[in-house]
């Protein structure tokens, strides 16, 4: 709530002269212009040399300075646009994060009716200031926090703030802030608190964080230093043990840096960069607009879901579920505003008489009714309810009643009087002209506010079955409303006169329903070991009954709902055990995020209203909801739901977690390669092969198995036990849960294979080193065959296509003259060709026994 600012004028009436012109101009000059003001954006510079400090990045920066000392200018020239083109995507994906809170002034009602020199005016938004009286009428967005001084059957939608899924009542003297819609009825209030002071600027304050690096930032950062400080040290090594052998500096020199390239993965960032676009193509068709790369990924991550309830969990529409009346429960269905569905007792349908009261029921609060229902425009498919959500769903249950149509009823009943609902009285009656000269009284209510012998004229007991059946709908999350009606010969008293003697004609019980998939989703995530929480600004006894009927909490089980509140009293609360909370303002749903990820867990946030806001910036993944969502919470956001539904997230968890398997497969490929050519150098003398591979043939292994072929890896389909396996620990290394084992033994066996094939060559005297060189690129080439999660696969025939590229390019560097004196080869014949081929057998199936031996790791 705001604070009425010191100089600001006592509240007054609508009829009062307002602030000058001239008054205005000065505190605008004083307080500036009423907008949320942004962030200083940081510098380009700054933003690349970030990017350029990442470890992996470092070390593809010395791979090229290393080509380019050893003369291998067009190899440098792929590894610099490798660096150019990542860094160009990070800053990209960097500059359009930090739009979120830029959003906020959009945000904003761009005009504001007030009344200056006792005239309203209307002045942009950004020109309202404190002290200004403002003038609200229905559809109006509030330009400014401030404190009402006249409500007429004010009614305001302020679920974009405070996440609460029904428009809230307002009098006299109530807070009413910036950002919020007056659904209904009129109003005037006085300025207390704009830009940066007001609600809209204190979310502002909170969206005004950075962000972490993403898990898998953090594993390929670790790599990267281990991979830096491994290839070091195996380089020199064998840098010491040429000079030892006798050979020449300059030799073990260019031949040492040529293995320092190969060791080093230098297309890693390229396959990622293409894993992760492929993946945010692949979320794109699926209704799931990735707004930052890294995010594909993360999603893969992600161990708690946190999710709010309006739209999400639930249609984000009200609707009549039940009615009650003397003589029993009647159950409605159909789905969002549209007036056609059934009414049925125990599953069968309702006979003409026992329509007959809830045709009563449904027709009285038609007439006690200020809403109306709109047909879908052309292109779309849902009914639109205008005014308050929950007379619109009233309509919509007596259009299913069969019930006569709005317009009929209010020209056969014209109403002549009403007396509006207001948070005091709460109830609302009107007086109709009937046909036959009588006078009809229709009023509904908060069930305590009409089912009492002062309003109704019924018998003890019946009051006391409608109090308990209020009480047992209410406790189950419903919103209750009771219905009452009479008629009289002539009224000329104040409506509140007519409100006693009245005939109860029964209960509506009214909700936001849970999503027909909602349930199945939770159960889906639970099944990829992801924790679904619900947070939300609604009702505890609402957020409850959601919770029970989509399967996220058990009934009867205690202690799994927390509300805001309760965790202001007691901050230390642990978190994990709950899975509800309701009640909730910005900042704690923000604090239950970060103490999520304080105990580990890689959070995934969904929302759509201006309170989400800060929560999306601050979690790991931050969700929004596309088509209803604010553009505060698609920019704060990562991941945007054009459908709005929360199992499109479970799909991008299944792509996040397709797209660290390819990572993860393509760093057990190039690992075990490049390890493998090492070892080659190193054990190749001790099988009588002084310089078992040349620098340049070195590179050209390199640029075959990590170009084409490595990339193509990136689009491996999604693994069938994806989403049967938990989320991976946040802590985890990337190398862990089998793949370093899986990266030795594959680097042993292609060494192993090669130089197998190297040896049988100089025995049967062909020329031992280009067949030596054929049989290692052919075994890695194997390798990446063999390592497939499925093998005969048609969805990404990009991989065997590029191997064969890449086998007939290995030939090529044979038989072309102008590569065989570059990478110093000669033809091997079939005898060397068979050879390189028993390698690659070899080599594809030592992968395939691997892969069945860890598959249920990956």
């Amino acid at each position: 709530m705001s604070s009425r600012t010191t100089d600001a004028p006592p509240a007054g009436s609508l009829a009062g002269a307002g602030l000058t012109q001239a008054e205005a101009g000065r505190r605008l000059a004083r307080y500036g212009r009423n907008e949320v003001e942004p962030p200083q954006p940081t510098p380009l510079h700054q933003r690349v040399l970030a990017q350029l400090r990442d470890p992996l990045i470092m070390v593809l920066l010395g791979a090229a300075l290393l080509t380019i000392a050893i003369g291998d200018y067009p190899d440098a020239v792929v590894i610099g646009l490798v660096v150019v083109f990542n860094t160009g995507v990070g800053v990209a994906q960097e500059v359009r994060a930090d739009h979120a809170v830029s959003a906020l002034s959009a945000l904003s009602a761009p005009h504001a009716r007030v009344l200056r020199d006792a005239t309203p005016h209307e002045v942009p938004a950004a020109f309202v200031v404190p002290g200004d009286t403002l003038i609200l009428g229905e559809g109006d967005v509030v330009a400014a926090d401030a404190e009402l001084t006249e409500a007429s059957a004010l009614l305001v939608d302020e679920s974009m703030l405070t996440g609460e899924s029904e428009p809230v009542d307002k009098a006299a003297d109530d807070p009413i802030s910036a950002g919020t819609v007056v659904v209904r009825g009129r109003g005037a209030a006085t300025a207390t608190a704009t830009g940066s002071a007001s609600a809209l600027g204190r979310i502002a304050a909170l969206l005004d964080t950075g962000r972490g690096p993403t898990p898998l930032q953090r594993r390929l950062a670790s790599l990267g230093r281990v991979l830096a400080a491994v290839t070091i040290a195996l380089c020199l090594l064998f840098f010491a043990l040429g000079l030892v052998r006798g050979l020449s500096v300059g030799t073990m020199a260019v031949t040492s840096i040529s293995l320092a390239v190969a060791a080093v993965p230098e297309s890693l960032p390229a396959v990622v960069t293409l894993a992760l676009a492929l993946g945010a193509r692949r979320m794109a068709a699926r209704n799931a607009l990735i707004r930052s790369l890294p995010a594909v990924e993360t999603l893969g991550s992600v161990s708690v879901l946190a999710t709010d309830k309006t739209g999400t969990l639930t249609e984000g529409r009200m609707v009549v579920q039940q009615l009650w009346v003397p003589s029993g429960v009647v159950d409605v269905s159909g789905t969002g505003y549209e007036p056609t569905g059934d009414l049925t007792r125990a599953g069968k349908p309702l006979s003409g008489e026992q329509l007959r009261p809830l045709k009563e029921l449904l027709t009285t609060a038609s007439l006690c009714n200020d809403a109306s229902l709109r047909p879908p425009r052309p292109g779309a498919d849902e009914w639109r309810a205008v005014g308050d959500p929950m007379e619109a769903a009233l309509l919509a249950a007596a259009a299913k009643a069969d019930c006569p149509d709005q317009t009929v009823l209010r020209k056969t009943c014209p109403r002549f009087a009403e007396a509006p609902f207001d948070s005091l009285r709460k109830r609302m009656t009107t007086l109709h002209h009937l046909p036959d000269g009588n006078v009809l009284v229709c009023l509904k209510g908060a069930p305590e506010a009409v089912l009492t012998s002062t309003v109704l004229a019924e018998p003890p007991e019946l009051l006391d079955e409608a109090r308990h059946q209020a009480a047992l709908l209410a406790a189950r999350g419903f919103r209750v409303l009771a219905v009452a009606g009479t008629e009289r010969l002539v009224w000329d008293l104040p409506v509140e006169d007519a409100e006693h003697g009245m005939n109860l004609l029964g209960l509506v019980a009214i909700s936001d329903p849970p999503k027909a998939a909602a349930a199945a989703t939770l159960t889906a995530c639970r099944e990829a070991g992801i924790t679904p929480v619900l947070i939300t600004g609604d009702h505890p006894a609402t957020a409850r009954a959601i919770a029970v009927r989509t399967g996220l909490v058990e009934d009867g089980t205690a202690g799994q709902v927390v509300t805001g509140p309760e965790l202001a009293a007691a901050p230390d609360t642990d978190v994990s055990g709950v899975r509800v909370f309701a009640r909730t303002d910005p900042q704690q749903k923000l604090d239950i995020v970060h103490a999520w990820r304080a105990r580990g867990a890689v959070t995934a946030m969904t929302g759509d209203g201006v309170n989400d806001g800060p929560a999306l910036r601050q979690a790991d993944i931050g969700v929004a909801m596309g088509a209803r969502g604010t553009e505060v919470a698609r920019q704060a956001a990562d991941l945007v739901l054009t459908d709005d539904e929360l199992s499109t997230v479970v799909k991008a968890v299944e792509e996040g977690r397709r797209v660290y398997d390819n990572i993860r497969r393509f760093l057990v490929y190039a690992m075990a390669g490049g390890t493998a050519e090492i070892l080659v150098m190193l054990a190749g003398p001790l099988l009588g092969l002084p310089l078992p591979l040349r620098a340049g043939q070195i590179l050209w292994i390199n640029l075959l198995t990590h170009g084409l072929t490595g990339v193509a890896m990136g689009a491996e389909p999604v693994s069938p036990q994806a989403m049967h396996r938990p989320p991976r620990p946040p802590g985890q290394h990337i190398l862990a849960a089998g793949v370093w084992q899986r990266l030795i033994v594959l680097a042993a066996a292609v060494t192993a294979f090669s130089l197998t094939a190297g040896a049988v060559a100089r025995a049967m005297d062909l020329p031992w080193q280009s067949v030596l060189f054929l049989a290692v690129l052919a075994a890695q080439l194997g390798v990446a065959l063999g390592l497939r999660a499925r093998l005969f696969t048609t969805q990404n025939l990009f991989l065997p296509a590029s191997v064969a590229a890449s086998a007939l390019l290995a030939m090529a560097a044979l038989h072309v003259s102008v590569l065989q004196s570059l990478l110093d080869t000669e033809p091997v014949g079939w005898s060397g060709t068979g050879l390189a081929l028993a390698a690659a057998l070899a080599a594809f199936t030592a992968a395939r026994l691997m892969r069945g031996a860890f598959h249920r790791r990956t």
